[in-house]
């Protein structure tokens, strides 16, 4: 692997290029701060505990931010790296297609003085897919335990990051008083078991998507005015988030007083 090109004494973070199988740095990051992130205060809580405890050496968990998109999980990661980068920790993206590349990218980092996060987004698995076996080794190991400063945070809209089939829960038997899954849904729930933080994404209710739409907007005098067109932005696009927030004030920034 040729990493040659990343300082992490200077670069907080990395993506892994296939084409060259090395890693690039990230010169320009997402500037998301932890302040500006509206009705996830929960997750916040629960992802900078366990981040801490990662970085001060102490037991920290793998984690997984799973549910309806657009509500803030890949944002939650990325202000955790901007958060604590200059506490010592590092990021590195890995496309779910080059998971197989995994155990070769951790095994450049055990050495390192940083404290490093595997960053998975929108990771989830179809039927007869194989990567997530890399995936699996390094959140729990095989013969060799994974690096100690090494972690892997992912996002997925699948609670499982694994398609579950009503024919697998038809498969699924009742033993001696006891029920016995499927084969495939023991496999589906056994990925997600290795991560031991997971963490649960909802729509936003009304009245936070617009506390979230005021922290946009906040020299805006009329919001009843601003409300309403936020809703109906909403409407058009189906659904509350942070990320529908975002999209109208970028569509409707400096149209209201």
């Amino acid at each position: 692997m040729t990493d040659h090109a990343v300082d992490w004494s200077r670069d907080l973070a990395a993506v892994w290029r296939r084409h060259r199988q090395g890693l690039r740095p990230i010169r320009r990051l997402d500037p998301v701060r932890w302040d500006q992130l509206q009705g996830i205060e929960r997750q916040q809580q629960a992802l900078a505990r366990n981040t801490e405890r990662f970085l001060a050496g102490e037991p920290s968990n793998n984690a997984l931010l799973w549910g309806s998109r657009g509500t803030g999980k890949s944002s939650l990661i990325k202000a955790t790296l901007n958060r604590y980068g200059e506490q010592g920790l590092r990021m590195i993206e890995v496309d779910k297609d080059d998971l197989v590349n995994l155990t070769e990218i951790v095994d450049e980092l055990s050495e390192q003085p940083w404290r490093f996060v595997i960053y998975c987004d929108d990771l989830s698995f179809e039927a007869g897919e194989s990567g997530y076996k890399a995936l699996k080794s390094v959140l729990e190991g095989s013969l060799e335990l994974p690096p100690e400063n090494v972690r892997v945070y992912a996002t997925s809209n699948r609670r499982h990051l694994m398609p579950e089939f009503m024919a697998d829960n038809l498969q699924s038997e009742v033993r001696g008083g006891e029920l016995h899954p499927a084969e495939a849904i023991e496999e589906q729930v056994s990925l997600a078991d290795r991560f031991g933080l997971q963490l649960s994404f909802y729509p936003f209710p009304k009245d936070i998507y617009l506390q979230a739409v005021d922290a946009l907007f906040p020299d805006v005098a009329d919001r009843d005015t601003l409300h309403l067109h936020a809703m109906r932005f909403a409407t058009s696009r189906g659904g509350r988030s942070g990320r529908t927030a975002q999209q109208f004030y970028r569509q409707f920034s400096g149209d209201f007083d």
